[in-house]
């Protein structure tokens, strides 16, 4: 992992997340306290956010935060948060669904 890999990965998952247009720039200044002309470079992969930022990004962002994951070489801990969102969707589809049909669980 390089410096450019790094700064590359990180605009691509916030232009995923984001879209490549100017409300991407404020919405990432909104989630990080951070300048437009810092957004700007994240967005362009000229440089890559750091600490804080870079944290409050994951904070706000599945894309960076499953970017960062597997940068470090942690793609399962992706999978097993993937798994808890779809099981926590599937009992609320379920809960719903007893709801309207007037059956208990």
């Amino acid at each position: 992992m390089n410096k450019l890999d790094y700064r590359q990965e990180i605009a691509a998952a916030l232009r995923r997340e984001l879209g490549g247009s100017h409300q991407a720039i404020k919405a990432s200044m909104n989630w990080t306290g951070a300048s437009e002309r810092t957004a700007k470079n994240w967005l362009a992969g000229t440089h890559g956010p750091t600490g804080e930022h870079l944290i409050e990004l994951m904070r706000h962002s599945d894309e960076v935060a499953e970017t960062v994951l597997a940068l470090c070489g942690r793609s399962d801990v992706c999978i097993s948060l993937e798994l808890a969102c779809l099981r926590t969707a599937l009992v609320r589809m379920l809960t719903t669904a007893d709801e309207i049909m007037g059956t208990e669980t």
